[in-house]
């Protein structure tokens, strides 16, 4: 069967990270969580008090940061590895998500990540997800979903999602951060975040996950479907 990238693009806390998972599980691709990436990145420069202004401190810290996913065998998940140290658990508190977006503007950093996930994609099957995936990271991927939700909806969700992890977050503190991290991640210079031209957009608002990863799913069965049928039209 062909092989096809699946990039999904969104706002944080839109959920697009589980439905990214659950596709690429039904797919029987590998998943790659590129906003994870960036956490790592910040948390390792807020634990080595990098300077974000200083570009030869952040590039001399890029160069000691190594990253990489491994699966939790009791979980079913894929956690985050920072220098051979799990910090798939840390990278998700508020204290690293307040400075995730100043960390991912930087732009030392976004070329140093964007490198590694393109080597990630060269085989394609695959199902990435992040900011700038369709845009950037790869232009060329066979499906782009641009994916979106209500601002008080992802913050409770995020509230919840940090209450399950045992971190007691008032809803208007999320709020102001995810309205901080949207107008950083929609305004910076480099690689913001954008719908791509040819992606489709999906406001998961009110649908259920189960909805949300059915649509991708079939979304992605039809480019599949297409790549075939192009595949025979080349050998006719």
């Amino acid at each position: 069967m062909p092989k096809i990238i699946v990039a999904i693009d969104g706002y944080s806390s839109c959920g697009k990270s589980t439905t990214a998972k659950l596709v690429a599980k039904q797919l029987n691709y590998p998943y790659i969580d590129t906003g994870a990436m960036y956490r790592a990145v910040t948390l390792y420069f807020i634990q080595n008090h990098i300077s974000l202004t200083n570009p030869k401190e952040v590039e001399n810290a890029l160069s000691k940061v190594q990253i990489s996913f491994r699966r939790h065998p009791e979980l079913g998940r894929n956690d985050t590895y920072l220098n051979g140290l799990n910090v798939e658990d840390e990278i998700r508190k508020m204290y690293v998500s307040e400075k995730v977006s100043d960390v991912s503007a930087i732009a030392e950093v976004r070329h140093a990540l964007v490198a590694q996930q393109q080597r990630m994609g060269k085989t394609k099957s695959i199902v990435m997800d992040g900011r700038d995936i369709g845009t950037v990271v790869f232009p060329q991927a066979e499906l782009k979903i641009f994916m979106t939700a209500d601002l008080l909806i992802r913050a409770q969700r995020r509230q919840r999602e940090l209450l399950e992890k045992g971190e007691t977050v008032g809803l208007e503190a999320i709020l102001e951060n995810l309205k901080m991290r949207d107008h950083i991640d929609t305004h910076r210079a480099e690689s913001p975040l954008m719908q791509a031209e040819d992606a489709v957009y999906i406001d998961n608002s009110f649908m259920t996950l189960d909805e949300q990863v059915e649509l991708v799913v079939r979304l992605a069965d039809q480019q599949i479907g297409l790549s075939l049928r192009r595949r025979a039209a080349d050998k006719a």
